[in-house]
């Protein structure tokens, strides 16, 4: 039966799920991956432990996929997956190798249960996660990546960081997408990044980055960059856009969740009728505020756009004198106190509005969960996806 037969996918399921203690499966499919293809080694950070998080999470999910019988979205995810993969440069030995690992590991860890019936789902489920990524990829005539050069880095606040780019050659995207970046102080430990202006024919490109407690390639990012540092961007993803012939707009920003947000903004300033867009920004204090000139400034030329300052305290640390003032001039909403899902919900559900969250995953979760709990449909929130 193969892809048909749900018991047997249910089993394959179980097998990787992270609640089910999937751990030692994930640890023994890499350990024989590499001791079969050394090289496959090198296509990874020496860390492994969020790339085994991350592996088991996308491979129970496209399980419960299989087992519902939904064929699209696992398509279009292990094709992007694919293509994706190009920049860590897999070759078509890493599949072949990576497909006998894959059912290896299955087999022995399932030998209680191993039958015909089991050998012949997880064959089947292998051959198809490996057969997409690698048509995909060998498919795919864009280049795996293009390369920049970092020529402004400008500290907004003591954890935000503005680094401006001129790639080697332009990077398509649409506004709202992230790609897939690589620092020179981290080789191999790629993370997505917003753009925080539209795609720019030249190769301009522009990023906010936070340092976030235990992030090593955040903090990286803004403690230790250069002008000159040459990173590596790949791979725009994500969905997130604003329907111009839809509903009005309502968007909510924390720190650098503002960037996908301005770039959608920006990019609507290039059209002589649009949707209104209210904007609520926010930071703990006034000052994480970083980009608020921006936005004072894109408004007092497009009526449409309203918007709403919001800090969680109302006065600065004394740290805030050694970095820019953003204090916006005359014309913002007047400056709300409050955490961000508070002083939205405080003007009501916004249920007839198109709504876009963009920030750390609490403050989507929570931010997502208070406007539904008002009414809000959740259909009609998006977001990106939330990770660790």
């Amino acid at each position: 039966m193969g892809l048909e037969d749900r018991d047997a996918l249910q089993t394959l399921r179980d097998a990787v799920d992270l609640d089910n203690g999937s751990d030692a499966l994930i640890r023994d499919f890499y350990t024989h991956w590499f001791a079969t293809d050394l090289s496959a080694r090198d296509l990874f950070p020496p860390d492994m432990s969020h790339q085994r998080t991350v592996f088991a999470r996308a491979v129970s999910w496209l399980f419960g996929e299989l087992i519902a019988q939904r064929a699209e979205e696992p398509v279009a995810f292990l094709a992007q997956l694919g293509r994706d993969h190009r920049k860590y440069g897999v070759t078509q030995q890493h599949y072949d190798t990576m497909q006998d690992a894959l059912y290896s590991t299955f087999q022995k860890h399932l030998a209680r249960d191993w039958d015909d019936r089991l050998a012949q789902a997880a064959h089947d489920a292998v051959a198809l996660m490996i057969g997409v990524m690698r048509g995909a990829a060998d498919a795919e005539q864009a280049p795996a990546y293009c390369d920049g050069t970092v020529v402004e880095h400008i500290r907004a606040t003591r954890d935000v960081s503005v680094i401006r780019l001129q790639l080697d050659q332009p990077l398509f995207y649409h506004p709202g997408q992230y790609v897939n970046v690589q620092v020179p102080q981290w080789p191999r430990r790629w993370r997505y990044l917003s753009p925080a202006i539209p795609a720019d024919r030249s190769g301009a490109i522009e990023f906010h980055v936070r340092s976030v407690t235990g992030g090593m390639v955040s903090t990286a990012i803004v403690g230790e960059t250069r002008p000159g540092d040459r990173w590596r961007l790949s791979s725009p993803h994500g969905g997130m856009h604003v329907d111009r012939d839809g509903e009005d707009v309502l968007m909510v920003a924390g720190s650098t969740g503002l960037a996908p947000l301005r770039t959608l903004i920006m990019d609507m300033t290039l059209y002589g009728v649009n949707p209104r867009v209210h904007l609520f920004f926010g930071g703990r204090f006034p000052c994480d505020l970083y980009d608020l000139k921006t936005l004072w400034q894109i408004a007092s030329t497009n009526p449409w756009l309203s918007v709403t300052p919001v800090s969680e305290y109302s006065s600065d640390p004394p740290w805030a004198a050694d970095y820019p003032d953003v204090q916006p001039p005359r014309g913002l909403h007047v400056r709300q106190t409050g955490r961000l899902p508070e002083v939205v919900t405080r003007y009501g559900n916004w249920g007839d509005r198109q709504i876009l969250i963009c920030g750390g995953p609490d403050m989507v979760e929570a931010t997502k969960s208070a406007l539904i709990a008002r009414g809000a449909p959740a259909e009609r929130i998006q977001h990106d996806p939330l990770t660790d």
